[in-house]
């Protein structure tokens, strides 16, 4: 099984998913996620794949988030002119992702990456 990893190489989470991945000899795409942003209907795609609240998409830690004062817009957006968004710029995004055949997993917790070993 080969999975599609989107990382941004110098955030430390990514790094620390990456070795775990390396570690555990899980085979993967890699993929930039600035240069190479999701679109807006990948995102669309894996959103409803996750299972997960589209909130959880977003990089709500982020100094972009933060500017953009999303906080506080999110709720009145709507799921399209939210993932529309979020296919703006890679930085939105949390990370990292980790695509599979049948299942999403947004950010890096480990108990539930163990799936892929």
């Amino acid at each position: 099984m080969s999975v599609l990893f989107l990382e941004y190489p110098k955030c430390t989470t990514c790094k620390k998913a990456k070795a775990w991945l390396e570690g555990n000899s899980v085979a993967f795409d890699d993929r930039h996620i600035v240069e190479n942003n999701p679109t807006a209907e990948e995102l669309k795609a894996w959103w409803e794949k996750s299972g997960l609240p589209l909130k959880k998409f977003f990089n709500t830690s982020g100094l972009l988030y933060k500017e953009l004062k999303l906080k506080d817009k999110i709720s009145t957006m709507t799921e399209e002119e939210q993932i529309e968004l979020l296919s703006t710029n890679g930085m939105l995004v949390k990370r990292p992702l980790i695509i599979g055949e049948d299942f999403v997993l947004v950010g890096f917790k480990e108990a539930e990456w163990d799936r892929l070993k």
